[in-house]
């Protein structure tokens, strides 16, 4: 296979291209797979096709004599940093803070080929051995700790990475636009210190430049030295972060002191891509697979994604637990149909294709070509959801487009069928706008989904059943999700198909007591569901569910929310998910005596006596045996009778 389809990754490479001393060098925490889902491919081909030189070292070994980093020289430009799709400790370990035995983003699944927090160490790494070269971080890891942020795994408030890494700037989000202006400018001579004005970046500054107080254009936050002392003020500047986040045009600068020496500024975000410019993102030349030096070796990660495309970015649900609107907007880019229907046909070009796409989808699979009606509302929004607590009059729900695309892929020689693979938010295509024209179309788009593009199993989201509960997580009532369920029903009857629906659920996630657990599972087993698709909460940077855990209180309301924080209480609420499994009924049964929910015992287990009648059975009886083997009753029964 020809290496030069790649980008280079070895000193042997980059040789082969010609190239001489590379511009940028990036170091990302994941395999290189050379795919549009994998952000260093991305970052990488939108640099080259600007004609800049750019290498990547993918997991480079820092345990060794760190030849890694010293294979590729110094670059003319800067070194780039990514520790991977995902958070590095979302992806070394589970929400019970335990060691997870393989990494999906590595060839093998093997475990173990990135260090924990990479962004530090990485550029700890490049700082000692090229201290004059400018590094830049990017990616979920750094972009989501831009600012003081709550560390589940190490359970403290830590500062900006910024602080943490000696970076000297996060390219925050989507990267593509603010990568090339740093490029641009570091090529143009300036120095990397006095670039401090680049949307979505963040960077240290002395603290003489942060300002006196909050204006129009600036929102000056609690400083990270009050939000250690109390937890309120980090709960309460999280408000404005989600909100600047998701505003339109980027929305105020924020600042954050760090120090009495210095303080964190960010910029706002771009407005988002325009269809012109996520296509050329797209139309880049990517070889959509894994780099040669893999030859044999399997990437569970991409093994997911291989037949898949994305056909926009952006996801305005807002759910409170995500990050994806932090990390990629509000607003919905979408892709043309050109585009997508380009990629579609490159997947049936693929050796491997076997004629079916296994997911036509995005961040939220069915709001591909949505936005306001009135553009110029949504400049001015500061609502972190268009869904919540009901859909936006302003939001157009019609699913034409998304229906327009389904039709066309499905007509590409070759295929066979094209499957959604990502999420559904059943709340959005179920909407009832009161026009009949978009009504009539998005009962089309269930219908189609159900009938046509489910691959035995479609996934959906309710992620709990107590209304109070949804309400935090900023999702729709489990109410519609009686409804969609009917739909699905009914379709899959009428149509002769045996297709499953698998709901997503979570437990422990802030305001969910062990009473909401027990009604979640009397809940879905009067649906005859035995559970899959479930976690623990694991609170992540940057959500309103972790400022939420972490310090006790909603950022919206100021309102106390109860958490279940302790491995106890955690697993007290887990255990309802598994109902079925015969070891755990009897702590489920002590449980619901507990918490005075005795009702839902003949509900859950219909075949089971009743739970007291049995505890005071059990208590007798032990009762007894003490009687019987107490010493004092043993030497009473021993001695001899008196005769009369």
């Amino acid at each position: 296979m020809d290496n030069s389809l790649w980008l280079p990754t070895s000193a042997k490479e980059v040789e082969a291209l010609g190239y001489g001393q590379l511009d940028v060098i990036l170091f990302s925490g994941d395999a290189y797979v050379d795919h549009p889902s994998f952000g260093a491919a991305v970052i990488g081909r939108t640099l080259q096709a600007n004609g800049y030189k750019v290498a990547i070292v993918p997991q480079p070994n820092w345990r060794d004599d760190l030849r890694d980093f010293r294979k590729l020289g110094k670059p003319k430009l800067f070194f780039g940093i990514s520790a991977g799709a995902m958070d590095s400790m979302v992806n070394h370990y589970t929400a019970a803070r335990r060691l997870r035995s393989d990494d999906a983003y590595t060839p093998g699944g093997k475990h173990g080929m990135r260090p924990d927090y990479p962004t530090i160490v990485y550029a700890e790494i490049l700082r000692k051995l090229y201290p004059d070269v400018p590094i830049v971080a990017g990616g979920i890891e750094a972009s989501m700790r831009r600012l003081s942020h709550y560390d589940y795994w190490q359970n403290r408030l830590r500062p900006s990475i910024l602080a943490d890494a000696p970076i000297d700037m996060i390219s925050y989000g989507m990267g593509e636009k603010s990568i090339l202006e740093i490029a641009r400018r570091l090529k143009n001579g300036e120095n990397i210190a006095s670039i401090t004005d680049i949307r979505q970046t963040a960077i240290i500054m002395p603290l003489a430049h942060l300002p006196a107080e909050t204006d129009r254009n600036n929102i000056v936050l609690n400083p990270y030295t009050e939000c250690l002392k109390d937890k309120r003020k980090q709960s309460a500047n999280f408000k404005h972060i989600e909100q600047q986040a998701n505003k339109f045009d980027g929305g105020a600068t924020l600042w954050q002191q760090l120090s009495d020496q210095a303080c964190v500024k960010v910029n706002p975000m771009y407005t988002p891509l325009t269809t012109e410019e996520i296509d050329k993102s797209y139309d880049l030349p990517y070889t959509r697979m894994p780099h040669p030096r893999y030859r044999g070796k399997r990437i569970p990660a991409y093994d997911m994604i291989r037949h898949s495309l994305c056909m926009h970015r952006g996801c305005f649900g807002g759910c409170s637990f995500c990050t994806i609107s932090a990390h990629q907007g509000k607003f919905i880019a979408s892709r043309s149909k050109a585009s997508i229907l380009k990629e579609a046909r490159a997947i049936t070009m693929m050796p491997d294709f076997k004629g079916y796409i296994s997911d036509l989808g995005g961040p939220s699979a069915n709001m591909y070509g949505m936005g306001g009606h009135d553009k110029g509302k949504c400049a001015v929004c500061m609502r972190p959801s268009c869904l919540h607590p009901s859909p936006c009059p302003n939001l157009n729900t019609s699913h034409k487009q998304l229906l327009e695309i389904y039709h066309e892929v499905d007509k590409l020689p070759g295929l066979k069928k094209s499957f959604v693979g990502s999420g559904v938010r059943y709340d959005l295509a179920m909407h009832k706008t009161g026009i009949q024209t978009t009504d009539n179309v998005n009962a089309e788009y269930c219908s189609e989904l159900i009938r046509n593009h489910v691959s035995g199993r479609l996934k959906v989201a309710p992620e709990h059943t107590s209304d109070f509960v949804l309400n935090i997580m900023r999702k729709p009532s489990f109410k519609q999700f009686y409804q969609f369920k009917s739909l699905f029903d009914r379709i899959n009857q009428k149509n002769g198909l045996r297709q499953q629906l698998i709901p997503y659920f979570i437990s422990s996630h802030p305001g969910c007591s062990e009473a909401d657990m027990a009604q979640l599972a009397a809940d879905t087993r009067n649906l005859g569901m035995h559970l899959e698709q479930v976690q623990d909460f694991t609170p992540t940077p940057m959500t309103v569910s972790t400022e939420i855990y972490y310090s006790g209180y909603h950022p919206y309301t100021g309102e106390a929310v109860y958490c279940a924080v302790t491995p106890e209480h955690k697993q007290a609420q887990r255990q309802y998910f598994f109902w079925y499994d015969k070891a755990n009924r009897p702590g489920i049964i002590k449980s619901l005596h507990r918490i005075n929910r005795t009702d839902l015992v003949r509900e859950l287990f219909p075949d089971c006596q009743d739970f007291r009648a049995q505890e005071r059975h059990k208590n007798k009886k032990q009762f007894n045996e003490n009687k019987i083997n107490d010493p004092k009753i043993k030497a009473i029964k021993q001695k001899p009778r008196r005769k009369l």
